[in-house]
């Protein structure tokens, strides 16, 4: 930080292990971006690969976090989105070129040269924050902050069902009830499809129930094939998600499809994993990626602000903004006791 400059407070990762908050330099807004003053943020799982060097290599020394609101204090007064000065807005974190082919498409979250903020680039675990105003989303009235940080996680789970097409009535198998699987769940819920969601971890699973979850399978003591052909009477699972990344869950998508089902690979793997490619010929199965989201933060926002989907039971604990790397460490240490960890600055 150099001598004389304002400064603020932010959550750094130094390298593995090693995360603090600590003194950052103001950020300095140019032409097309906004200042914020942030007002709340939420823990990812991708923050947390990054505290354990797992996931995709990031930078370090980086400051962590992309799921965040905060306050507009400085905008052109000319912008595209019509933002001012004083608006509270969402934070959409993917940095893309807008020249590739992938944005030539209009499918920017894909783009060749993407950047997620805490992971390629600095994140907005920070007081302050600057950002492009073309990727700030203005909230609903009425929403509670802490719950519009969640709105990102939420757009991954939107985007993995909106890939699929998941029409009313249709089953969805969801391996994984993190954040994101469970998200999927209610989303599905919302859309009038039946949601089975399938976990390890017993304590997820009745906590999908209370969701509103008919079915939930546990691979440790269910046959999955065979129990999705009970609730499904032999058709299967119209669609498929898989949300955790982990080699058996990715392999077994395609044993709990329907014939002409739809797969969305939306988990990242650590690395290559072993495919049944024979099933997906056999059944003529869609098998499709679902990466990062595009064009769902209004859904996301409007969902939360009207609380169809209820992300504040995802909300295992609010901190103070100032308890946020503690927070971190805990997450990483600890992650079957936590879904989502959201800091506040009052």
């Amino acid at each position: 930080m150099t001598s004389g400059k304002r400064s603020m407070r932010g959550v750094c990762l130094a390298g593995i292990g090693n995360v603090a908050m600590v003194n950052l330099e103001f950020p300095t807004r140019k032409a097309g971006e906004a200042l914020l003053g942030m007002k709340a943020m939420s823990i990812c799982g991708s923050d947390v690969k990054a505290y354990k060097g797992h996931g995709t290599p990031v930078p370090y020394p980086i400051v962590l976090g992309h799921e965040a609101v905060g306050e507009i204090l400085e905008i052109d007064s000319e912008n595209a989105a019509g933002l001012r000065v004083g608006d509270l807005v969402a934070v959409d974190p993917y940095l893309y070129c807008g020249s590739c082919y992938a944005c030539s498409l209009g499918r920017t979250n894909c783009c060749q040269f993407l950047k997620c903020l805490g992971v390629h680039t600095d994140g907005c675990m920070s007081e302050f924050f600057v950002h492009p105003d073309h990727l700030l989303h203005k909230l609903p009235e009425g929403i509670e902050l802490r719950l519009a940080a969640l709105a990102e996680p939420l757009t991954i789970a939107l985007h993995g069902i909106h890939r699929t097409c998941l029409a009313p009535r249709e089953h969805i198998a969801i391996f994984g009830a993190g954040a994101i699987g469970l998200l999927a769940a209610m989303c599905a819920i919302r859309y009038g499809a039946n949601p089975i969601v399938i976990d390890v971890i017993a304590q997820r699973l009745a906590f999908a129930k209370t969701l509103g979850v008919q079915h939930t399978l546990n691979p440790s003591e269910d046959d999955l094939e065979q129990r999705v052909a009970e609730i499904t009477d032999g058709r299967m699972a119209e669609v498929v998600m898989e949300a955790t990344g982990v080699d058996s869950c990715i392999h077994n998508t395609v044993k709990l499809a329907a014939y002409c089902g739809r797969v969305a690979l939306t988990g990242w793997p650590n690395g290559d994993v072993k495919f049944d490619t024979f099933s997906v010929t056999r059944k003529e199965l869609q098998i499709l990626g679902a990466r990062n989201s595009k064009g769902e933060f209004s859904e996301a926002l409007e969902l939360i602000a009207s609380k169809e989907v209820d992300v504040d039971a995802l909300c295992t604990e609010t901190v103070p903004f100032e308890q946020l790397a503690a927070a971190v460490t805990r997450l990483a240490e600890c992650p079957s006791d936590y879904l989502k960890i959201v800091g506040e600055i009052s």
